[in-house]
């Protein structure tokens, strides 16, 4: 059942009507129910004692900042209309501000303010903490699941347990300190809290994390004015500029004390940056239970995801590695090769172009022999290795993603626990009863959505477009530069036109990339926003799909062109085939596959370079940036007030970079899996690239998030969400693409058929390979040539083409139902869900049905006690005696 939501502000109304109703009473409880004791901070956590208010011992959950410009510093010379402007933006947003923080205050938000006023500005800062009603109250709304009996940690690894089996000293593994225990937990309610594990002391009950969220979800759903003007939440207040930021703080510094101290005394960022973001660690096991405490799940499912899948990397690259080894011995016992090489002027070229000249098939023996690396028999092995390998990899993920789920307590967090967005919550138009759970949820209509999301789809197809549009223009660049370069008359510009044009088209092509992607993704942002996605993870999935699908447009456009269209369509001497007035490309005098190989590199390793750097060097600059705006305006002291010389921890967050999501993190590391998977057979080393690649990728992430960033606030999640079944989309599409590849872009094919029809050690295939131009182009120029196509005389396709035609295509459906049959027996022998995981689910299952049961004979032996009681006080009551008693 649907009705039209009050736009009144709902968490206000809410609290004020607990506070006069209910009195000291939040959530479940009732009279009936336990009482809540009062907020009590006597003994916080060591290791965070600096993130308190003044009295040392109220916590601080978050900080909001912003910044004010004196009025005696503003400029004497602006006109008074920029005076007017400035000064009513100013007072718009003090009153947004006042309304916001007024809201907080009614909720029953713990506040402290503390100003630090610089030469040319006043920077605000206010500490928010929640009481412990607060936090009961919302920790119930919000399903947080809070522990019932604490367990071991039986965290492992699969490596460690066979090189355990093995004998083999494992060197990954590390003891970190401060292990997190594991724990039986199920979903918070007050009148059930003296059964949860530590509910007697309430400053350390609630972990930093949850309290981080319980404090993001009030400042997200405050509103602070109309709903239909967007005037809710922090989000949309931090975008107007009436907060500089908003953030919780990070447990202390980083860096390790100067004097030596025991590991255990050391507080979670500093063993996380000793641990984990050291560089000296990039060869042990991440400490992904420390992470999730610290950061949260979905954070830590990232890193998990990115270690599993750069451990599963080093086979694929140890194999490719070899496969471009044998390469490299074939290319100098290749007979094709030396029959190029050695073959001087017997093989006189058509032009490749309208004004190129003729050229000798011998001027390529290098680009020919370099060809060789990627095209030979070992490359149709690698490409069946790499497909059955994405295949085992997503199906072990699976495996791993269950077995952390269970351990973290995530596992039907998508079905079941997961709250609507809170940005949904205060926009949503209505509201309706939520099937599963029973409860009254903000409700926006399906019809209305599926309209916004048929107007975004028209968009994306609009900047698909734009995509095609620039490959377009990258094919006509190389071409006329190919031409400009022919007809120039340098000798080695004519001699390398081809492979100049080629190379900086690839250049022209990664800029293009880079500077679309920039655009797109903004407008990815606004456009899933006004879909209105009820949750995170669905808003995420949406937004994901639109950026990833134009992401794949835009990144594999240039390859799929090189890899299956270019040389395909060019015609024969005499009657070629145009596009856009312009001949169309053929392939480089060494073939497309080397042209492939080289695309793939220039776009994989260059966007890798380039990822890196900005990741090494822009977080750095712009830290460094940022500490020198705050220390070029310094503290401007008051009368009699000394000025500190060390930072409160709040100024020194406030000094870190915003941390942006995961979605960056993530989209870099599929793009990768999908160029050492769709293109890998033009290209053996890209997974070694790729292997390369992580190794540094981990450990800069990771310095990222404990050293440049602001703390996140920490969010649940139930594994890498839609990201898998891209990953599944293109290992599917990688079975295709190398198929195809192997049997239209690769000599495999025709080398073996010469094999098999003519000489199996392919003396004379370059011969047979090349077709002579036909009899018309011959007599118009007065000169013969040869050109690379299986053609008689007259231009048609000879029966040695059909014959290669059938064979192309019946390797193509052999090569797919091989690999999808194995890929399939993979699948059915390897479960989703260890065995482990399953008895453990089974286990827990069980002893909550005993908890039941126990609880059910104790409720029994109380309702019989009571019985009893009211039987024997009316068995000695006496009736008549009470009656005259009373007359």
């Amino acid at each position: 059942m649907q009705r039209r939501k009050n736009l009144d502000d709902l968490h206000s109304s809410l609290v004020e009507q607990d506070r006069s109703s209910r009195g000291v009473y939040y959530g479940s409880l009732n009279k009936d129910s336990i009482e809540i004791a009062k907020f009590n901070n006597s003994s916080l956590d060591k290791q965070s004692t600096d993130n308190v208010f003044s009295d040392g011992r109220t916590r601080i959950d978050f900080v909001l900042v912003w910044e004010t410009i004196p009025r005696e510093l503003l400029k004497p010379k602006d006109s008074s209309e920029n005076k007017g402007v400035r000064e009513r933006s100013a007072i718009i947003h003090r009153t947004w501000r006042k309304r916001f923080l007024d809201k907080l205050l009614d909720i029953g938000i713990h506040m402290e303010k503390h100003v630090s006023r610089m030469e040319k500005k006043v920077v605000h800062y206010l500490l928010l903490s929640a009481p412990w009603s607060v936090l009961c109250y919302y920790a119930e709304e919000l399903q947080l699941r809070l522990p019932l009996q604490a367990l071991p940690n039986q965290a492992s690894n699969w490596s460690a347990r066979v090189l355990g089996r093995l004998g083999i000293r494992n060197v990954m593994a590390e003891e970190v300190p401060n292990l997190p225990l594991d724990h039986y937990t199920c979903q918070f309610k007050v009148n059930k809290l003296q059964w949860f594990l530590g509910s007697d002391r309430q400053d350390t009950f609630f972990s930093t994390t949850q309290r981080h969220q319980i404090l993001y979800e009030i400042l997200a759903t405050t509103q602070y004015g109309r709903s239909k003007d967007r005037e809710v939440g922090v989000d949309w207040l931090l975008s107007e500029n009436v907060f500089s930021a908003a953030f919780p703080l990070h447990d202390g510094p980083f860096k390790l004390p100067p004097e030596e101290s025991a590991p255990s005394s050391l507080n979670q960022r500093q063993i996380l940056f000793q641990y984990w973001a050291n560089w000296r660690k990039w060869y042990k096991y991440q400490p992904l239970d420390h992470i999730r405490k610290y950061f949260g799940e979905k954070v830590a499912f990232y890193f998990a995801w990115l270690g599993f899948y750069t451990g599963w990397l080093l086979p694929a690259a140890v194999v490719g590695t070899l496969v471009f080894i044998a390469g490299i011995f074939l290319m100098f016992d290749d007979v094709p090769a030396q029959e190029v090489c050695e073959s001087k002027e017997q093989y006189r070229m058509c032009p490749l172009c309208k004004s190129c000249p003729y050229w000798l098939l011998s001027s390529i023996c290098k680009t020919f022999k370099a060809g060789r690396l990627f095209d030979h028999g070992g490359t149709i092995f690698f490409s069946m290795f790499m497909s059955l390998w994405a295949v085992m990899f997503l199906e072990y993920w699976k495996r791993m993603n269950a077995s952390l789920a269970h351990r973290w307590d995530c596992s039907d967090f998508e079905d079941i626990e997961e709250r609507p967005r809170p940005q949904f919550t205060a926009m949503a138009p209505m509201t309706i009863i939520n099937p599963i759970t029973g409860a009254e949820e903000p409700y926006f209509p399906k019809r209305n959505r599926h309209h916004r999301i048929l107007a975004g789809s028209m968009v994306i197809i609009m900047m698909i477009a734009i995509v095609v549009m620039f490959v377009v223009s990258v094919i006509l660049y190389r071409v006329v530069v190919a031409i400009l370069l022919s007809s120039s008359g340098y000798f080695r510009f004519v001699a390398s036109a081809s492979r100049i044009a080629s190379i900086t088209g690839s250049v022209v092509n990664l800029l293009f990339i880079l500077i679309l992607s920039k655009i797109y993704i903004s407008l990815a942002h606004f456009l899933t926003k006004w879909e209105m996605h009820r949750t995170q993870t669905k808003y995420e999935d949406a937004f994901i799909f639109k950026v990833f699908v134009f992401q794949f447009v835009n990144f594999y456009s240039s390859p799929f062109y090189i890899a299956f269209f270019k040389g395909k369509f060019v015609g024969y001497p005499g009657n070629y085939v145009n596009f856009l007035g312009v001949r169309n490309e053929e392939c480089s005098p060494g073939g497309c596959l080397i042209e492939l190989a080289q695309e793939l590199l220039i776009i994989m390793v260059g966007k890798q370079i380039i990822n890196n750097m900005q990741e090494v060097v822009i977080p750095k600059l712009k830290c460094w940036w940022q500490k020198q705006r705050f220390a070029s305006s310094k503290k401007v002291p008051k009368e009699g007030e000394s000025v500190q010389a060390e930072k409160a921890p709040w100024e020194m967050n406030y000094q870190l970079l915003v941390f942006e999501g995961l979605f960056d993190e993530y989209l870099e590391m599929v793009m990768q899996f999908g160029f050492i998977t769709i293109f890998v057979a033009a290209c053996p080393l890209a997974p070694l690239f790729a292997l390369l690649n992580n190794w540094v990728e981990i450990r800069l992430d990771a310095q990222k998030f404990v050293c440049d960033y602001r703390r996140p606030v920490a969010e649940r999640a139930q594994g890498i969400g839609i990201w898998f079944y891209i990953l599944e989309v293109i290992a599917h599409l990688a079975v295709i693409s190398n198929a195809f590849l192997i049997a239209f872009t690769s000599d495999f094919l025709p080398r073996t058929y010469y094999k098999y029809i003519y000489d199996i050690n392919l003396h004379g295939y370059v011969n047979f390979s090349l077709s002579h131009a036909p009899w018309d182009f011959v007599q118009q120029n007065n000169s013969a040539c040869r050109y690379q196509a299986f053609r008689d005389l007259d231009g048609n396709f000879s029966s040695t083409y059909w014959q290669l035609l059938t064979i192309r295509l019946g390797f193509i459906i052999a090569f797919e139902h091989v690999v999808f049959f194995i890929a399939g027996l993979i699948k059915l022998l390897v479960p989703d869900i260890p065995e482990s995981v399953e008895v453990k689910v089974k286990r827990e299952r069980y002893l909550a049905k005993e908890a039941l049961a126990e609880n059910k004979i104790l409720l029994e032996q109380r309702d019989t006690r009571n019985k009893a009681n009211v039987a024997e006080a009316a068995a000695t009551r006496d009736w008549e005696t009470e009656q005259e008693q009373s007359k």
